[in-house]
C-alpha cells in the first residue's frame, strides 16, 4: 500500500473511532441512584431483597449503574419511602404499596388484601394476568413506576396476649394492624393501631396493645415478640402473598438507557424469587425454635375467618361505590382469584393436602 493511501485509510479509521467511541460511552453512562427501604437492616431477608436487587443491577451493567440502599430512617422514615420517590428525594424505594392506603385504598391491591391471592397466584396475576399494567397505570398518577421485588409468602396472623376463640373475643382488642386489613378487623370489633416495627415490642410489653402482626416466624423471632405475647395465630388471611415493590421515580426511569431499564426489570424479578425462596427456607426452622421455646400455635377458628371474609366483602362494596380505580382493580383481582382456585382445588391443594397428611402420619 502506498504511504498516501495508508494515511487516507488511517485517517478514515480514526474518524470512525472518534464517532463510535463517544456513542458507546453515552449508551453506558456512569449512573448512581439511591433507594430507600421501608425496613431495617436487621430484617435481613425483606431488607436484603433490596440489597440483592441493587447487586444484580450493578452486575448486569458492568458496575456502570449503581444503586445504594438505605434502611428505614436513614433518609426518610420507612412509611415515607413512596413519597420520597414521588418527590425525587431519592430515585427509588423498596416498600409495600399497602402502606399508602391513606392516599388511596387501591394501593393495597397490588401488594395484598384480605382473602386475596397467594404468592404464586400474585406473581401470575402481576406478570401474566394484567396486574402490572393496572398497577403502573395507577402508580403513574403519583409519578412512579413499580416492579415486583419480593414476596414473603402467606404471613402469620400475629401475636396475642390472650387466646382468641370466637368473634366476641375480638371486641375491643387493640391490635397493631393498619391499612385495609385494619379496616376489615375494625368491622368485627378490633381497635386497629398503626405502629412502626420498632414500636411493636414495647407496646406489647407494656400492654398498650393486646396483639400485633408483622410477617412470619423468621422476622418475628428476630423482633422478640415471643417474649411478650404467648399465642401465635395463623394464617394471616390479610396477607396471603404480599408483594414488595421496587418503585422508581417516573421521570428518572424515563431518562434511563433502555439497557438500564432492562437491568432493573430483570433484577427486580430475580429479587422477587430470591426473597420468597429465602423465607421458605428460614421460616420452618424459626417456627420450630419458637414452639420449642414455649410459643403456643393457634389457628383462627372458622367462625372468625367466615366473619372476616363477610366483613371484607362488605368493605369492598363500600369502597367500590365511591372509588372507580379500586373497583376496576379489585374486580380484576377477584376474577383472577376465582380461576386460580378452580385450578388449585384440582391439583395444587389436592397434592399438598395429601403430602401434609402423609407427613403427619410419618
Amino acid at each position: 500500500m502506498k504511504r498516501r493511501d495508508f494515511l487516507k485509510v488511517s485517517t478514515a479509521g480514526a474518524a470512525v473511532a472518534a464517532v463510535a467511541s463517544p456513542a458507546i460511552a453515552q449508551s453506558s453512562p456512569e449512573i448512581k441512584w439511591r433507594m430507600t427501604s421501608s425496613f431495617p437492616k436487621s430484617l435481613d431477608t425483606i431488607y436484603g431483597g433490596a440489597e440483592y436487587f441493587a447487586k444484580q443491577v450493578a452486575e448486569l451493567t458492568d458496575n456502570k449503574f449503581k444503586i445504594q440502599v438505605f434502611q428505614a430512617g436513614e433518609i426518610v422514615p420507612g412509611l415515607q419511602a413512596l413519597d420520597a420517590t414521588s418527590k425525587d428525594t431519592v430515585e427509588m424505594s423498596h416498600t409495600v404499596s399497602y402502606y399508602y392506603v391513606g392516599k388511596d385504598p387501591t394501593f393495597a391491591i397490588f401488594a395484598s388484601v384480605p382473602f386475596g391471592l397467594n404468592a404464586r397466584q400474585m406473581n401470575s396475576w402481576l406478570y401474566q394476568g394484567g396486574g402490572n399494567e393496572l398497577a403502573n397505570e395507577f402508580f403513574k398518577k403519583y409519578g412512579v413506576i413499580a416492579f415486583p421485588c419480593g414476596n414473603t409468602g402467606t404471613q402469620m396472623g400475629g401475636w396475642f396476649r390472650k387466646e382468641i376463640k370466637t368473634v366476641a373475643d375480638l371486641s375491643g382488642l387493640k391490635m397493631r394492624i393498619g391499612g385495609i386489613a385494619g379496616q376489615v378487623l375494625q368491622k368485627v370489633g378490633v381497635v386497629p393501631q398503626q405502629l412502626a416495627g420498632g414500636d411493636i415490642y414495647p407496646s406489647l410489653e407494656k400492654g398498650t396493645i393486646d396483639a400485633a402482626e408483622w410477617v412470619g416466624p423468621y422476622d418475628d423471632e428476630k423482633l422478640g415478640f415471643q417474649k411478650v405475647a404467648k399465642y401465635y395465630y395463623y394464617p394471616g388471611f390479610w396477607e396471603g402473598g404480599p408483594t414488595v415493590h421496587a418503585f422508581a421515580n417516573l421521570e428518572k426511569w424515563n431518562s434511563l438507557p433502555k439497557t438500564y431499564q432492562a437491568a432493573i426489570v430483570n433484577a427486580s424479578a430475580n429479587a422477587n424469587t430470591w426473597m420468597a425462596a429465602r423465607y421458605d427456607m428460614q421460616n420452618p426452622t424459626a417456627l420450630k425454635r419458637l414452639v420449642a421455646g414455649g410459643t403456643q400455635l393457634r389457628p383462627f377458628s372458622n367462625e372468625i375467618l367466615d366473619a372476616c371474609l363477610k366483613a371484607t366483602n362488605e368493605l369492598w362494596g363500600e369502597i367500590s361505590a365511591k372509588n372507580a380505580d379500586f373497583k376496576k382493580t379489585i374486580d380484576a383481582m377477584q376474577a383472577y382469584r376465582s380461576d386460580e382456585y378452580l385450578w388449585w382445588q384440582v391439583a395444587e391443594y389436592t397434592y399438598d393436602s395429601f403430602m401434609i397428611r402423609s407427613r403427619t402420619r410419618g
